[in-house]
């Protein structure tokens, strides 16, 4: 018995101390506002959360899609010869004018061709104007009738073969001289290079041999950016040629640029298991700070309202009208006795807020819920109509009920523009 009171006494302790830990819990922290229960809060408060006012704002619904930045313009530098690097006046970044050299290639072979070519024309021009001058004295002779024809025949056979290779030896040095203008490559137009792969001194192969050459820089002009998108198939029908979209990029906020709708693809494309359709969207006024490879969000307006009523499309019911078998739209108005079921007319609406053509008015206010009992209401009222069709509509002989349960109202699974 001794040895158990030091344990009831350290329980007693724990129990203490955790319940003035409780009790202090449960008291208002200093100098912070007193913790309610969810189930303490007055009607009043309730009602005020589930109600708006009817006011004016503008409203715009568009469709979101995103897409990769990329150059309009882009261009795989490659060179048409064989050959080694022997200098490289550009690097990644460099901003390049059209005619500005990218590299050019050791030419010290070609160089030694062209000389020997050199020689070999003149020698060829030698040897024709040699010809030509035995050409023309054989033909004086064979006019004086001092040579046969067979001689003459045959100087003039040489004089053709004599024209000939020379023909052929300049026709050589054309070709060697293409050959030296393609070690060196320029600009084609004012671009940025994008990569390197090669350095000085090393080899490359030119783009007619194996895997279409060795690629040395790759360009793009910056200054034209596109939008490579991917629009869904129901939001194409929205999207047409030379329409104008609203462009941010997610890499530097708070930027909003304008883009032009060029090209949309005549078929479907299945991306990430979503089928849409390639849409090519051209940036105006590029800013510098955008880059190839940023990701873009594209806004394509759908339709838009300024200045228009509206209210919470949570306060828009929808409902299947038994008697003229319409759907019908309708708001609960707030009036002295209560909440008033009124007819509403929808225009424009977003994700939010929709557009009320008539019905209300500035001020109004509407419930965001179906107020209590209004369900009971419209139940009696459903089986009061389902009577009076079974009473016209059913023989004398039998009786019918209606059995169908009530359809409460919906609201609208989406925006009304859409």
């Amino acid at each position: 018995m001794l040895r158990m009171k030091p344990l009831i006494i350290v329980l007693a302790i724990a129990f203490v101390a955790g319940g003035g830990w409780y009790l202090n819990s449960s008291r208002q922290p200093h100098g912070g506002p007193a913790t309610v229960p969810s189930h303490g809060i007055s009607g009043d408060a309730s009602r005020a959360s589930s109600t708006a006012v009817v006011e004016s704002r503008d409203i715009q619904f568009t469709v979101s899609a995103a897409g990769e930045i990329t150059p309009a313009e882009q261009v795989s530098v490659r060179p048409e010869i064989n050959g080694r690097i022997a200098t490289l006046l550009v690097d990644i970044g460099d901003r390049v004018k059209k005619g500005d050299t990218f590299f050019t290639l050791d030419d010290r072979d070609l160089q030694i061709e062209k000389e020997t070519q050199d020689k070999e024309i003149e020698r060829t021009r030698v040897q024709m104007a040699q010809a030509e001058r035995n050409y023309l004295r054989n033909k004086q002779l064979f006019e004086d009738k001092l040579i046969a024809q067979e001689v003459f025949e045959e100087q003039r056979t040489q004089l053709e073969l004599a024209k000939n290779s020379h023909s052929k030896a300049e026709k050589s040095l054309e070709l060697l001289m293409d050959r030296l203008r393609k070690t060196r490559l320029v600009a084609p137009f004012d671009c940025t290079v994008l990569t390197r792969p090669v350095s000085v001194g090393q080899s490359v192969s030119g783009s007619g041999g194996f895997n279409s050459g060795t690629e040395v820089l790759s360009i793009a002009d910056l200054n034209q950016l596109i939008i490579n998108a991917h629009i869904k198939q129901a939001d194409i029908t929205r999207l047409r040629v030379n329409q104008e979209v609203e462009i941010s990029v997610e890499a530097i906020p708070g930027l909003k640029v304008m883009g032009l709708v060029e090209r949309i693809a005549p078929q479907a494309t299945i991306r990430n298991n979503i089928k849409g359709f390639s849409a090519r969207i051209l940036l105006r006024n590029v800013d510098p700070r955008i880059r190839p490879s940023m990701t873009a969000n594209i806004r394509i307006p759908v339709s838009s309202a300024e200045n228009v009523l509206s209210v919470p499309l949570a306060a828009v019911f929808t409902e299947l009208n038994p008697d003229t078998q319409q759907m019908e739209r309708f708001v609960y108005v707030k009036t002295a006795e209560g909440f008033d079921r009124r007819l509403v007319q929808v225009g424009v609406s977003d994700y939010f807020y929709a557009e009320v053509q008539s019905g209300l008015g500035a001020g109004d206010v509407v419930s965001l819920e179906e107020p209590k009992g209004e369900a009971e209401r419209r139940s009696k009222a459903r089986e009061l109509s389902g009577d009076r069709k079974s009473i016209t509509s059913a023989p004398a002989a039998t009786s019918t009920t209606n059995s169908a349960k009530p359809t409460p109202p919906s609201r609208p699974a989406q925006a009304a523009g859409s």
